[in-house]
């Protein structure tokens, strides 16, 4: 509010605060304790903030008030269409460094010479569900990399899984639209488990295949730094003379691959719905930089006519045996976004902006995504100018002849707008350079006119096959739990017969596993093959996630739960042995204020354990005297922290003293080598953080099954 003075000055209150405005007041008055005034996007100062102007004390608001009705539009407007697909996303800065010359393959600026840094951006996200869906949900991550080159930008738009449901784009709408809420009830969101998705996978069985990675702990990582990154399609890479290779391009994580189970993804969406984007934020912001190393699958056209599939079909990948990845160089992730917004929503990833030395094959998804990107972010950004957005602006020289449109701001400056020209160099514009410039691999193009699927796409079962026989038993085990929970949300039985039909060209044991599931005796008839699957591929254990875990608990989260009197030597111990190891501790007790230890000293807590639970931590330790384990047996929360970690098969360390909270958490008759007892200060932490490296101890859930 504002009070007017008889000499015209003004006081201005801002809440508490008082501004002395004075007669005829300075145009651009300093704020108090040197914060800028207050302005309209036009850059005109605010006098006033808090009240629209009125025809008197209690007239009406007059339509002259810009600043009121610039700030209200600029409200209304502030949300922009969310994505259709990969709407709940998160983004971060980095850089790519080579790591040889790629030359031999490819004119690619990037790929010129070792050691050469290029400034990149990455956004991870989730597939089906909306901006407010949980990080957790079982889905497709997309894992989307924007290099600003030296020669423009190039966009590897990719996903956590390196096949897709379809062959054809022509089929996008109706898979994305089967998967996301049904139209009629708007629900559910951000999951498959229902009978539209169902319905239509069941008759679609080209996507057999990538049914089997989204049934996988692939579909549900433990952050966005151990999952692994592919290009998914068959692109060509060109070199100086224009020959041509083929390439697939693979991301593989630094540190190591980690999945949760399903259940703890249950547990972790209703704790922390923003787990991998805190996950992500607080591993950059402590100096833990993620990394990935860039692999390229190569090969020619002799391999390409030999492979047993089509190297052009979007629901088939080269098992890394047949063609050996070329590690290339690294990508590192050093720095958070200024503004979520400015960044992460408003990039514009397509899949069409590659660079010379890069360009595509025919490949039909890739063809039509081609099409689709850009004609997407035209429509979700308002304007064909989204390329002039800080964010998706490329860092090298832009000159072209491409004017006007909503929020133009590089327009021509010269007197052409127009090529060919007579205008001599600084009037005439650029030119077209036919050294330098983008070529795209020659291709001899025969054939018919028509609408078909070629006959080399038709085997839809055999790497399906192979992707199953190449996981651990424990993974078997969850890829068939996993069809069993979602087929078991649909409400038709036919639905159901006919994806066991179809399982069935899989393998028996996943067929038979998700029947008996089910509560179905007599397995269905496998339904109609278009091609007899192959029996006989070998196992690929690159497609394992569990075989291909980490080394080290670095990178991972430790949760220890406190209560009173507990030893702190053992914490001490504890807390050592996992920082050198470059895992990160967090302490969890009955209040925030923390805990006391045995040698007095208070340790405060990061989190309190009713908010704390342990599916939210890689492995967990219980310290405490015995009236402090007492007191925790009396908690839930702690019961659960305790049965939970042995549920989800994670290390345990405990204290002797500690046994009442095991009692009651019904773990104490069940030590087995995931409890390590500390009860002999550094030596007991080492041996617990030793286990922590394998992530999880498999056999405990195999042993229960097995029960």
């Amino acid at each position: 509010m504002a009070e007017e003075h008889l000499d015209g000055s003004r006081t201005v209150r801002y809440g508490e605060e008082e501004f002395e405005r004075p007669a005829g007041g300075e145009t651009h008055q300093t704020a108090r304790d040197g914060r800028p005034p207050l302005t309209t996007q036009q850059g005109v100062v605010v006098a006033d903030n808090q009240n629209t102007l009125g025809a008197g004390a209690r007239g009406p608001a007059l339509l002259e008030d810009f600043p009121f009705r610039e700030k209200l539009f600029h409200f209304d407007h502030e949300r922009i269409p969310e994505r259709v697909v990969h709407a709940r996303g998160f983004g971060a800065h980095g850089y790519f460094e080579t790591y040889e010359s790629l030359s031999d393959v490819t004119r690619a600026d990037l790929f010129q010479e070792a050691g050469r840094r290029t400034p990149a951006f990455v956004r991870f996200s989730t597939v089906a569900g909306n901006k407010g869906s949980t990080d957790l949900a079982r889905d497709v991550r997309g894992f989307a990399v924007k290099f600003y080159t030296r020669e423009g930008n190039w966009d590897l738009v990719g996903n956590n899984i390196p096949v897709f449901f379809i062959q054809d784009a022509i089929k996008f709408p109706d898979i994305i639209h089967a998967a996301k809420e049904a139209p009629d009830r708007g629900f559910p969101q951000a999951q498959t488990a229902h009978d539209n998705f169902w319905d239509l996978v069941s008759l679609l069985p080209e996507s057999t295949h990538m049914l089997l990675w989204i049934m996988s702990d692939r579909a549900i990582p433990r952050s966005f730094r151990f999952m692994e990154g592919f290009g998914v399609h068959t692109f060509r890479l060109i070199d100086a003379q224009g020959r041509s290779t083929f390439v697939k391009f693979h991301w593989k994580p630094k540190q190591g691959l980690q999945s949760v189970l399903w259940n703890e993804a249950l547990k972790i969406s209703g704790a922390d719905p923003d787990f991998h984007r805190r996950d992500l934020w607080d591993a950059i912001t402590s100096g833990d930089f993620p990394e990935w190393e860039l692999g390229l699958q190569l090969f020619d056209d002799e391999f390409a006519d030999r492979f047993a599939f089509d190297v052009l079909d979007p629901t088939k990948l080269i098992p890394e045996e047949e063609v050996p990845i070329r590690t290339v160089g690294r990508l590192v992730l050093d720095r958070v976004v200024d503004n979520f917004f400015a960044e992460t929503e408003q990039v514009a990833f397509c899949t069409q902006n590659v660079v010379p030395g890069i360009d595509f094959t025919d490949d039909p998804l890739l063809q039509g995504r081609n099409f689709s990107y850009l004609d997407t972010q035209l429509k979700r950004l308002g304007s064909p100018n989204f390329t002039s957005l800080p964010i998706n602006a490329p860092k090298c020289p832009v000159a072209h002849f491409q004017q006007d449109g909503h929020m133009a701001m590089a327009n021509p400056t010269s007197r052409a707008n127009y090529e060919p020209n007579s205008w001599g160099p600084g009037v005439g514009g650029p030119r077209e350079d036919p050294v330098r410039g983008f070529h795209s691999a020659p291709a001899a193009q025969v054939g018919e006119k028509r609408r078909l699927r070629p006959d080399s796409f038709a085997d839809h079962y055999s790497q399906a096959r192979q992707f199953f026989i190449s996981q651990t038993p424990v993974e078997q085990r969850h890829i068939i739990d996993a069809f069993v929970f979602e087929l078991s949300k649909c409400e038709r039985d036919d639905i159901r017969l006919r994806m066991l039909g179809g399982l069935r060209h899989v393998h028996d044991d996943l067929a038979r596993g998700v029947a008996d599931g089910l509560g179905v005796e007599q397995l269905p008839e496998p339904v109609e093959a278009a091609r007899r699957p192959i029996t006989d591929l070998p196992p690929s254990p690159a497609l394992s996630l569990v075989a291909n875990g980490p080394a080290s608990v670095a990178g991972r989260k430790v949760g220890i739960l406190l209560a009173d009197g507990f030893d702190s030597s053992s914490l001490q111990a504890l807390r050592a042995a996992a920082e050198e190891e470059g895992a990160t501790v967090e302490i969890i007790a009955a209040h925030v204020a923390g805990a006391t230890g045995s040698d007095g000293s208070r340790v405060a807590a990061g989190q309190k354990i009713d908010g704390a639970p342990s599916v939210l931590y890689d492995a967990v330790a219980v310290l405490a005297s015995a009236d402090g384990a007492a007191r925790l047996a009396r908690l839930p929360a702690a019961r659960d922290f305790v049965s939970d970690a042995y549920a989800h098969c994670k290390f345990i360390a405990y204290a002797p003293e500690t046994g009442p909270l095991l009692e009651v958490a019904g773990v104490a008759g069940l030590l087995d080598d995931g409890f390590v007892r500390l009860d002999d200060g550094r030596a007991s932490a080492d041996a617990f953080i030793e286990r922590c490296r394998q992530v999880r101890l498999w056999d405990r859930q195999l042993a229960a099954a097995g029960s």
